[in-house]
Parts: C-alpha cells; sequence; structure tokens
C-alpha cells in the first residue's frame, strides 16, 4: 500500500484517522507493508510514518528523496545543484515569485512569502526565515536544493514554468497548479525524471514487489503519476476530476471524513 499523505492519510484536522491507523495495523499483521509516498520533505513526514507504524523506506519530495524511517538512511536525493541551481536562482530572483526553496530538509522563506507559510508548515518540521530566498548560500551547497515551491498569479506561474521547461530542459521541471479558491497559483519545481510514480517504482522493487501488486491512495494532481505505476489506484472524493479519471476507483471518503485508506483497503480486498 502506498498512500498520500495530505488530504489522503492525514485529513482536514490535521491527523490519522482512527480507522486508517488500524486498517494499517491491519495490513501490518498480514504481512503487507505500507508505505508513504508524499510531497513533504522527510521533516514534515517521520512523525506520521512512526505514528503508523511506517518505519521502512518511504518517498517524499514526490519522489526526489528515498529515506528510511527507522534508520533515517538515505538512500537517494535528487536535487538540483551547480550550474542548474545557479540558472533557477536567476530565473526567481528575475521573476520574483513568493518563494519556498527546499534544502537540507528545511524549508527556507522570506517576508514575502510568510503569507503562505501557513500553506507549507506542515511540510517541515524546520521553517527557517531568511533576508532573501533567492540569494542564500543553500543555491551554492554542494547537494543542492531538493526542489521548491513559488506562488503568484496564474501568468506569472506560467511564465515561470515556461522558462524552467525552456532554459533548464532536461535538468528540471516545473508544474503548475491552482492554489484552491484563492485565485493564486502555484509552482513545483523539482529535478527532472523525479514524480511520485518514480517513487513507486523504486519502493515496490525495495519492498521486493512489483508496481503491479501496489495499491496507491491519493487526492491530488502530483498523485497521478503514482496512479499510472501502481496496478490499482482510488482517489479521495474531494480529488479533482482529471484525478479521479486517472485512478482504478473512486472513494466516497474525502479529507474531512478520513477513512479513505480504510475503504481502499476493502475495495482492494487486501483485508
Amino acid at each position: 500500500m502506498a498512500v498520500d499523505l495530505d488530504g489522503t492519510l492525514v485529513g482536514n484536522n490535521g491527523r490519522v484517522h482512527p480507522a486508517d491507523r488500524e486498517a494499517i495495523a491491519a495490513l501490518a499483521r498480514k504481512g503487507i507493508a505500507t508505505t508513504i509516498i508524499t510531497g513533504r520533505l522527510f521533516s514534515g513526514t517521520r512523525a506520521i510514518a512512526v505514528e503508523i507504524g511506517a518505519l521502512g523506506a518511504i518517498g517524499c519530495v514526490d519522489g526526489c528523496h528515498l529515506v528510511d524511517v527507522g534508520t533515517e538512511h538515505e538512500f537517494h536525493h535528487g536535487g538540483i545543484a551547480g550550474e542548474t541551481a545557479q540558472r533557477l536562482r536567476e530565473i526567481i530572483e528575475r521573476l520574483e515569485p513568493m518563494t519556498f526553496v527546499f534544502a537540507r530538509d528545511e524549508i527556507l522563506y522570506d517576508e514575502r512569502a510568510a503569507v503562505y507559510l501557513s500553506y507549507l508548515r506542515t511540510w517541515s518540521k524546520k521553517n527557517v526565515l531568511v533576508d532573501d530566498v533567492a540569494n542564500h548560500h543553500r543555491w551554492s551547497d554542494e547537494r543542492g536544493i531538493t526542489g521548491l515551491v513559488s506562488v503568484g498569479t496564474e501568468e506569472q506561474m506560467g511564465r515561470l514554468r515556461d522558462e524552467v521547461d525552456g532554459i533548464l530542459s532536461g535538468r528540471a521541471s516545473a508544474t503548475v497548479f491552482p492554489i484552491g479558491a484563492t485565485g493564486n497559483w502555484g509552482t513545483v519545481v523539482r529535478a527532472y525524471g523525479y514524480s511520485k510514480g518514480t517513487a513507486l517504482a523504486w519502493l515496490a522493487r525495495h519492498y521486493g514487489r512489483s508496481a503491479e501488486e501496489v495499491v496507491a491512495v491519493g487526492d491530488w494532481y502530483n498523485d497521478v503519476a503514482m496512479f499510472e505505476v501502481a496496478g490499482r489506484s482510488f482517489a479521495m472524493a474531494q480529488a479533482p476530476e482529471s484525478v479521479k479519471q486517472a485512478a482504478t476507483g473512486r472513494l466516497i471518503s474525502d479529507a474531512q471524513s478520513g477513512g479513505g485508506i480504510a475503504e481502499a483497503v476493502k475495495l482492494a480486498g487486501l483485508l
């Protein structure tokens, strides 16, 4: 079982629903592992993974960071480094979107982006206010940055995506999405070639399974990539229609009611 966090395993109240916790425990008793594949950083994921007993390998930052929860051993980190990081920094500096940079398991932000911190606060336990996020020493770190999220108008985010896709083609990728009913849009930028789908494929091999044996549950656009790889997949009730269409099944449970994992487990015949 591979599960998304926000809106899927974790409800609107920020907690794991008891029915989902019980279903995951029942799977474990049958020898079926549950792993997490999330957009969050490891520091914002580990406590929940421990809570549900998912102590093995998980995928963070949409598959860019693969880590063992129990030992904190890092299997892989797909960062944006060197000249690619500097070119991305120049794009951010020129377009001036509100930006959160993921680096060394921290979220860096400046005063301009602080208004959106509540949107990302749960993604990491380490949120660091800096003078200017576009001119921070982490951009020059040999490890690079793990990714970033920018917020702005639809037009501004479209320009950011186009510049990343053009200038950094084959080295970084950008995904644009609406932010609820705020009227603003967001852009996620990460190293090229990584997705929740690549994470699911790697995790399946790690756990000695084929991707076709994995049941995936999610609710957002970035979950489509793992739906396309998993043998079976379920979309939460509040998921956008295009996300539901990409899944093999639709759930009645939503982020408010919780219980989506328990429902998916039953529909998949795992319990």
